[in-house]
């Protein structure tokens, strides 16, 4: 869910809304008129959709990672942690 809010009323609460943006992950819609509305969202979380948009660019890999979600949620696999997957490759420090 979002938060939307005119430009004038995010800028009266500039510091107010930076912190729900960066504590609570929410996402501010800036509505400006005669201009493009804009989003406020947190660097991490934009990290985050930059990360999962490129892993899915490619077909055949949204494929693979899609078809590994089913099989969690399916409870043919056991999800692994980072911990366990770097000690199965020889991976651990």
């Amino acid at each position: 869910m979002s938060i939307n809010l005119t430009y004038t009323q995010a800028r009266a609460n500039l510091a107010k809304l930076l912190d729900e943006v960066s504590h609570n992950k929410e996402v501010v819609i800036i509505t400006r008129k005669n201009a493009e509305n804009v989003a406020l969202v947190s660097e991490s979380e934009l990290a985050g959709m930059l990360e999962t948009a490129h892993l899915l660019r490619s077909p055949k890999n949204a494929q693979r990672l899609l078809k590994a979600l089913l099989k969690v949620q399916e409870g043919d696999e056991v999800p692994q942690t980072i911990e366990d997957l770097k000690m199965e490759f020889g991976l651990e420090k």
